[in-house]
Formats: C-alpha cells, sequence, structure tokens
C-alpha cells in the first residue's frame, strides 16, 4: 500500500491551475478584487461601517495573492499546509460573510433613505453598491466551497 505524504496531496507549480479545490483562486482573485474595487469607487460616509468591507477585501485578496504564490512555488509540502489551506479558506469565507452581510444592509439603508431617481447622480454609487454586494456573496461561495474541498483534501491526507 502506498503511503500518502502531503506531496501527493497538494499541488505545487502548474499543478494548482488543474486541480479542484485550488482552481478557485483564478476567481476569488476576480471577485475579490471587484468587491474591493466596487467598494472603493462608491461614497464612503463618516459613520458606514463600509470600512469592515474593506478590510475583508483587502485582507483577502492580499492573502489570497501569498496563498497563490506558495503554492505556485512550491512551498506549500510539509505535512501542516493541508490544514493551513482549510484554515485560510474557512476564514476568509466568515469574514466575507460578514462583509456581505454589512455591505448589504447599508445597501438597503442607502436605497432606502436616498431613493434614487432615474436621472439622480446617487443612483451610480446605488447600483454601484448593489453590484458590490452580489460580487461579495459571489466570493463568499467560492471562499466556502474551496474550504469545503480543502477539508476533504485534509482528511485524506
Amino acid at each position: 500500500m502506498a503511503s500518502t505524504t502531503s506531496g501527493d496531496i497538494l499541488p505545487s507549480g502548474g499543478r494548482v491551475f488543474m486541480t479542484f479545490p485550488d482552481i478557485f483562486f483564478i476567481p476569488e482573485f476576480v471577485f475579490g478584487g471587484l468587491v474591493w474595487i466596487l467598494v472603493a469607487s462608491t461614497r464612503v460616509d463618516a459613520p458606514n461601517p463600509l470600512g469592515w468591507v474593506m478590510f475583508v477585501s483587502v485582507f483577502c485578496f492580499v492573502g489570497t495573492t501569498l496563498w497563490f504564490f506558495i503554492f505556485i512555488c512550491g512551498g506549500n509540502q510539509s505535512s501542516v499546509w493541508p490544514s493551513l489551506d482549510v484554515g485560510f479558506h474557512f476564514l476568509a469565507a466568515v469574514f466575507y460573510l460578514s462583509a456581505g452581510v454589512d455591505l448589504a444592509f447599508i445597501t438597503y439603508i442607502y436605497g432606502e433613505i436616498v431613493k434614487p431617481l432615474p436621472i439622480d447622480p446617487l443612483l451610480k454609487i446605488y447600483r454601484l453598491d448593489i453590484a458590490a454586494v452580489v460580487m461579495c456573496y459571489v466570493a463568499i461561495l467560492l471562499y466556502f466551497i474551496h474550504a469545503i474541498f480543502s477539508a476533504i483534501r485534509w482528511k485524506r491526507s
């Protein structure tokens, strides 16, 4: 019976683009970056909790970038990396879930207070907020799926 080591479990190099849970790195970059860009392009008032959303999107974008380069360079071959992979993606999913709820609530309140008209310049900001909410929930889904399948891979190792 062949032994299973972490080298057999976690991909490195170009295999990152071909293994199932790790193929989510690219969509996580895209949708996390879109949340960051869309929230940064809207108007943020002083008592607005969108600072948490910005922190989460920047933290997860930078973390995913570092994680991706560690996987590409092959620095993930010790036995601790499968559990760290699960932990990072689960933490990112929880962070994005809390940020998504905050962002959806602020967008709802903004829509109720402003009541944007079709010619109102605030309608553009409202639509950017709605797009940011959608992208945030897509990012939640991607990080959650990545965490689930990383946990399955961790249990097999």
